[in-house]
């Protein structure tokens, strides 16, 4: 299962660098947890345009993954595009160059996967790759993105409750439906070198 980062892990911060300023979405914790228990690949994709822009360096985009993983735990892949809108690269989403990286980084099928991100350009991605898109609309979503959206969920751990037991997501005896236990720390990981721009 791959994630985009901003506005669907954790709160949307335009072009951050600081890893003091990275928030986990709500449920996003448990939402990857449900994942990890489950025994199945997991990765992020994820634009960072504001490299190319000048505005972050490399350096401060891994960061920010080390933090998140800190919160969140580790991911088996981070695929990362660093060019902009501009530049034609076959990996900036709505592309699906991010998600084919993570695919054959994690050795998964991307016709097996799932892509679980807020913004059209996320399943547009997942489409083109062949992969299943899940929007978890934030309120910069556009109205247009959500109407055209095959699939989406009112927050992250729904999206993954949803994909994991299609059948009866909403189970409270699914031990995916339960949230971790306060105050645990995730494992500290350090992050893999993820492709298209991934490695720091």
């Amino acid at each position: 299962m791959l994630f985009d980062r901003d506005g669907t892990l954790i709160e949307d911060v335009p072009y951050n660098g600081d890893p003091g300023r990275v928030r986990p979405m709500p449920g996003a914790r448990a939402a990857v947890e449900a994942v990890r228990g489950r025994g199945l690949a997991l990765g992020v994709v994820s634009n960072q345009s504001g490299v190319a822009r000048g505005l972050l360096t490399r350096e401060r985009v891994a960061a920010v993954r080390r933090r998140v993983e800190e919160l969140l735990g580790p991911f088996g892949v981070w695929a990362v595009c660093p060019h902009g809108p501009d530049e034609g690269c076959g990996c900036r989403k709505p592309a699906p160059g991010l998600v084919y990286a993570a695919c054959a980084e994690l050795g998964v099928d991307p016709a097996r996967t799932a892509v679980v991100g807020d913004i059209g350009a996320d399943l547009a991605a997942a489409g083109a790759a062949g992969a299943r898109g899940v929007l978890v609309p934030t309120p910069v979503t556009r109205p247009e993105e959500v109407a055209a959206a095959e699939e989406s969920a009112p927050d992250l751990l729904t999206a993954v409750r949803r994909l994991l037991d299609p059948e009866n997501p909403e189970n409270p005896e699914n031990p995916e439906n339960a949230e971790s236990p306060p105050g645990q720390e995730p494992p500290r990981h350090q992050p893999a070198q993820g492709p298209a721009g991934g490695a720091p």
